[in-house]
């Protein structure tokens, strides 16, 4: 277990938690990666809720298939047990819905050029976040060229 664990003292409010993980789950585009990525960003640069170091051992945990969700649902569990863990495990949610409806649009006007205009550039942008979340987490987490 990395020496740079939450300590058992945080001064984590449960509210402030709920709110940052509706805000992960607000960003839903990216996949796995992407969510990841936020995740990254938001708890470990901006919030300084978690080190590194734990970071990446909890994302190597649940390798080979490193769901975001089941990385939320690890973190906020450190940080506010099971009520954190249940809170965070949930936070995908408003991410399936907005994902459904992308799909439901896709599946009944995909064929209109505004539509098919509209998704090709989400693509992109899909692509360009996954880039940067693998780039961004990789030179973190692979620290010599042999890994």
């Amino acid at each position: 277990m990395p020496q740079t664990a939450i300590p058992e003292q945080h001064n984590i409010r449960f509210g402030e938690a709920v709110w940052v993980w509706a805000r992960v789950a607000a960003l839903p585009l990216g996949g796995t990666a992407g969510q990841i990525a936020v995740m990254h960003r938001i708890l470990i640069e901006e919030k300084r809720w978690i080190g590194e170091e734990r970071f990446l051992y909890a994302l190597n945990m649940l390798l080979p298939e490193p769901e975001a969700q089941q990385l939320a649902t690890y973190i906020d569990w450190l940080l506010h047990t099971t009520k954190g863990g249940i809170v965070a495990g949930t936070s995908s949610c408003p991410g399936f819905l907005a994902i459904t409806v992308l799909s439901s649009l896709y599946a009944l006007y995909g064929n209109l050029g505004a539509i098919e205009a509209l998704f090709l550039g989400l693509k992109a942008a899909v692509l360009a976040i996954v880039f940067a979340a693998l780039r961004r987490i990789g030179s973190k987490a692979l620290r010599n060229a042999a890994m």
